[in-house]
């Protein structure tokens, strides 16, 4: 959960593009795993290659406004741009959350981004938690450190009224993710809801094909910045599990103008596993029948055709590979 709700709320905040000085931004990433990164919002979209020092440095004439970066590989942050700014950012790839520094005009705004970033890695714990109460005492506590980040000196007015607005909704949105969350969770030990959706080799493809097998769902979207980090992550696990008694299932849930980009991503970053197509976007059966809010979201289901976990790890989580490996 964490970053992961303010990320989608970044492409609803944005300001209109003046005619005024260019954005000024160097990226100095430590052990980088691309030769490319990324920075986009939902009216804008950037590619930066890597130069000959080994750094990311452009001058853009970007909307002003939220935007996500994604380092070409794993990891992503939310970023403040204006142009006029002459940022610098540096991390390392390695640990990019903990290693994240911002200098230069503009890092006020986004030292805020990075310290709100960090602060709610403790969100999922609660998340899975059925105590309610102590879900309300983090939730509130939260609330008013999130505010008191906006009464750092140096930050813009724009900057702080736009993302109060976030910060409202995005505790508005994660109170809706915990009760929704609750309510997933009583899927569990439940058989897992039938779909049948288009198979990229072919045909069509649904959950009664893999009983007998362990089915480790993957719902995702080409567009979604946190699915394709996890790309990496899974395409090693399905390598080490090999010849085990599981299945590893990606459903997209793209629209269906995008399904050629959908095609092409399975071409371009040689998924592997059962790659479906689920028609219907966000009113697919498969995003009802699960309790889908957000993505990615990945569900296990086991060889008697019940779900074992209705929210299960990330490929990127060290708990996931060893808890597979248990049930083997």
């Amino acid at each position: 959960m964490k970053k992961l709700i303010l990320a989608f709320l970044a492409v609803f905040f944005s300001l209109p593009m003046m005619a005024q000085e260019k954005l000024k931004i160097k990226i100095e990433i430590k052990n980088r795993k691309s030769d490319t990164v990324y920075i986009a919002s939902r009216t804008y979209r950037k590619m930066i290659p890597v130069n000959a020092k080994g750094i990311f440095e452009q001058e853009l004439e970007i909307t002003n406004g939220l935007h996500q970066f994604f380092d070409g590989a794993q990891d992503y942050t939310l970023m403040y741009l204006e142009n006029g700014f002459d940022l610098v950012m540096t991390t390392d790839a390695n640990e990019f959350d903990e290693k994240l520094t911002y200098t230069g005009k503009g890092s006020a705004e986004n030292k805020v981004l990075a310290d709100k970033g960090n602060s709610d890695g403790g969100l999922m714990t609660y998340f899975e938690n059925p105590d309610k109460d102590a879900f309300t005492k983090f939730f509130e506590q939260k609330k008013k450190n999130d505010l008191a980040l906006l009464e750092r000196p140096g930050l813009a007015e724009s900057f702080k009224t736009m993302v109060s607005q976030m910060f409202q909704q995005e505790h508005q949105m994660i109170q809706m993710q915990y009760d929704s969350n609750q309510e997933m969770l009583k899927l569990k030990g439940k058989p897992a809801p039938t779909f049948s959706y288009e198979n990229y080799k072919g045909g069509k493809s649904s959950m009664a094909d893999f009983k007998g097998k362990y089915v480790y769902i993957d719902i995702w979207a080409t567009w979604c910045a946190p699915c394709r980090a996890e790309i990496p992550h899974l395409k090693k696990l399905e390598h080490e599990m090999e010849g085990k008694n599981i299945v590893f299932l990606s459903v997209s849930i793209d629209a269906k103008k995008d399904y050629e980009k959908w095609k092409k991503m399975i071409v371009d970053q040689q998924l592997g596993g059962v790659q479906l197509f689920a028609e219907g976007d966000w009113n697919a059966s498969i995003v009802k029948d699960y309790g889908i809010q957000g993505i990615p979201r990945f569900i296990l289901v086991g060889p008697d055709g019940n779900i074992v976990d209705p929210n299960a790890p990330r490929p990127s989580s060290p708990q996931l590979k060893p808890m597979l490996l248990q049930m083997m």
